[in-house]
């Protein structure tokens, strides 16, 4: 076939799922919204309903309820009964939108949307004349992170993380320090630090909201054995204390440093000679055409262009992207100098490895 010749039959399939894209791109919004007003914890286990009735129970406005329950409708996520219209939430889709879900809460992850979408305007710009949108533009972004890692990593850390590193959990019992490097909102180091009161911990964050929160959660329970630095890590190959730490953590943190390789070597520096390096990373390739495919690559290299990516270059980084991929992953950890790199995926965690790291 020509390459000039037009297939309408081809054409035609796209326009229909460009319409799909717009159907599901409001989907986002609106299931975002209906996670942080907690309407479909309101729904769930609900008789079929009117819409008063679901903003009473999750006292909220009705006009906006009913509005949403609409959209909810069309997108087929909540059943309505024509002659009543009354509302109800299947059991099979609250068991993927609700906080009761835990881990399986989809809905969680649709609230990142909504925070890109409120620097699209810097995007465009920086697509016209380059450079990035800082971390405090992001309004939201490391309270959406904070759930986003209390379902991912915090749900799965004693019973998947941990036992990735032989002996660790006997090790941290009897008493060791240890390193979150990027540690936003230090949900899971306050959550090492409850559990293991004979070790030291210690979280590190370029944003200031983070560390405060993080700070702020250690207080509240009364946590001694951990603290929270303000600190750009862009330099921390030079200025990282050698061997301080026996355990060193980063949780989706080094695609969007500054310098990630600066960090990776100051990770080496800082880490003792017996100690272990656990990295989380997203899982994906070095090359595109390998994340054909991917189950989420629209959205990881959404969240590269929009936040990742953008970050980094605001901050005259490099700009890896969050699909930097396995292979880069690999060559910067070796130039960093580990020399044993173990690579582990989890069943439940399709968008991440999990990287056990020696020297």
């Amino acid at each position: 076939m020509s390459t000039n010749e037009f297939d309408s039959a081809k054409a035609e399939a796209f326009a229909g799922q460009l319409l799909t894209v717009l159907n599901y791109g409001s989907l986002c919004l609106m299931t975002s919204i209906g996670h942080r007003t907690g309407l479909f914890d309101a729904m769930e286990g609900l008789p079929p309903s009117t819409s008063m009735e679901i903003a009473q129970k999750a006292e909220l406005n009705e006009r906006y309820v009913r509005e949403w329950l609409g959209a909810m409708v069309m997108a087929g996520v909540v059943e309505v009964d024509p002659t009543s219209t009354y509302y109800r939430l299947p059991a099979e889709h609250a068991a993927f939108l609700t906080r009761a879900a835990a881990a399986d809460n989809i809905a969680v992850f649709t609230q990142y949307i909504g925070v890109f979408g409120g620097v699209e305007d810097e995007i465009v710009e920086c697509f016209k004349k380059g450079g990035g949108v800082p971390y405090e533009k992001f309004r939201r972004f490391h309270t959406v992170v904070a759930e986003d890692s209390g379902q991912a990593v915090l749900s799965s850390l004693e019973s998947h993380i941990l036992p990735l590193v032989s002996g660790l959990t006997d090790r941290l019992t009897k008493g060791i320090r240890m390193l979150d490097a990027g540690c936003g909102s230090g949900r899971v180091l306050n959550r090492l630090a409850e559990l293991y009161p004979n070790s030291q911990f210690v979280g590190m964050d370029l944003s200031p909201e983070a560390i405060g929160n993080a700070r702020g959660e250690a207080a509240q329970k009364g946590l001694r054995n951990s603290e929270f630095f303000v600190r750009d890590l862009s330099d921390f190959d030079e200025t990282a204390e050698s061997e301080a730490f026996d355990f060193i953590t980063t949780f989706d943190a080094i695609h969007d440093q500054a310098k990630p390789l600066n960090v990776l070597k100051g990770i080496h520096r800082a880490l003792r000679v017996d100690g272990v390096y656990l990295m989380q990373d997203i899982r994906g390739s070095s090359h595109v055409y390998h994340d054909i495919g991917h189950p989420v690559g629209t959205f990881l290299y959404t969240a590269s262009t929009m936040h990742c990516m953008t970050v980094s270059l605001a901050q005259g980084g490099e700009g890896l992207g969050t699909m930097w991929g396995e292979e880069k992953t690999r060559e910067y950890l070796q130039k960093a100098g580990f020399r044993f790199i173990e690579t582990n995926q989890l069943a439940h965690d399709f968008s991440n490895n999990w990287y056990v790291v020696r020297k």
